[in-house]
């Protein structure tokens, strides 16, 4: 008893600090939406003028030498493909920074059309950068399958977001905790792939970690379950993505787990019309 009210309060230690990051985190994120806003604005500015420049050049070429006209239009292809890259780089974290706001907000329950491989590549990607910022000799090859096509759906995007982040974390943690022992030979791998079938969104997230024994598999969805040691983990992520995707969309979070071999999470969430 007394080992399991040591336990609650780490848990909720760990809760009043998510709710101050939190707020930290909607303010920082208001902070940075308005220069990155004027980035973005500019870079389209200075799209436009490239544009022009580009049709100066081209009237204007028979007064080039070959070499010079050669010159200039290499420069103007690079000068593109950046002015693009800085573009879908500045959108791509419009979109993390309003997810963010959203979460911090707590508009809870409230469904939007959203693009979910966006949101799963979205999060699979701070899982990762997140667990090399952990530890910098971290790395893993993550093979993603996204179907072509797919039209928006209604989801709760912060909440979803965060199932597919809870599971993508423990995915990474159990690829690194295998290497510390697998040797020179194990290569850590995770596959994801998002797919509409049967008027049902398909999101699989699977490791070659671990694996859970009878036990984990047993007491999975528990509050406050974790083989995580003490400040490392909460508990509570798995029981979070049972609510979300089951309770709050209606779906299904299923798994299949090989000791030693690793683990496949599944969510099965309906559309809405």
């Amino acid at each position: 008893m007394e080992q399991q009210m040591e336990l609650l309060k780490e848990q909720l230690k760990e809760q009043e600090k998510l709710a101050s990051l939190g707020m930290l985190s909607a303010g920082i994120a208001h902070e940075i939406q308005n220069p990155l806003n004027f980035v973005i604005n500019f870079s389209k500015m200075s799209e436009k003028l490239l544009k022009d420049l580009t049709k100066i050049v081209e009237d204007n070429k028979l007064k080039f030498s070959d070499d010079d006209r050669s010159e200039v239009e290499d420069i103007i292809a690079d000068l593109q493909e950046n002015m693009g890259k800085i573009a879908e780089h500045g959108e791509r974290t419009i979109s993390i920074i309003q997810g963010i706001l959203l979460i911090s907000r707590g508009q809870d329950d409230v469904f939007i059309p959203s693009d979910i491989r966006k949101i799963v590549k979205e999060y699979v990607r701070l899982s990762y950068h997140a667990m090399r910022a952990k530890d910098k000799g971290f790395n893993v090859s993550i093979h993603e399958q996204y179907q072509d096509n797919m039209p928006m759906v209604k989801v709760i995007p912060q909440d979803l977001s965060r199932a597919v982040l809870n599971v993508m974390n423990n995915a990474c943690y159990t690829i690194w905790k295998k290497a510390q022992t697998a040797g020179g030979g194990y290569k850590p791998e995770i596959s994801v792939s998002v797919g509409l079938k049967d008027n049902f969104v398909n999101i699989t997230i699977a490791d070659n970690g671990e694996g859970m024994n009878d036990e984990v598999k047993q007491r999975l969805f528990e509050n406050f379950f974790t083989t995580k040691p003490i400040g490392q983990g909460t508990g509570l992520g798995m029981t979070i993505t049972k609510d979300i995707i089951e309770n709050k969309h209606g779906g299904e979070v299923t798994f299949d787990s090989k000791e030693g071999e690793g683990t496949t999470f599944i969510f099965t969430i309906p559309v809405r019309k």
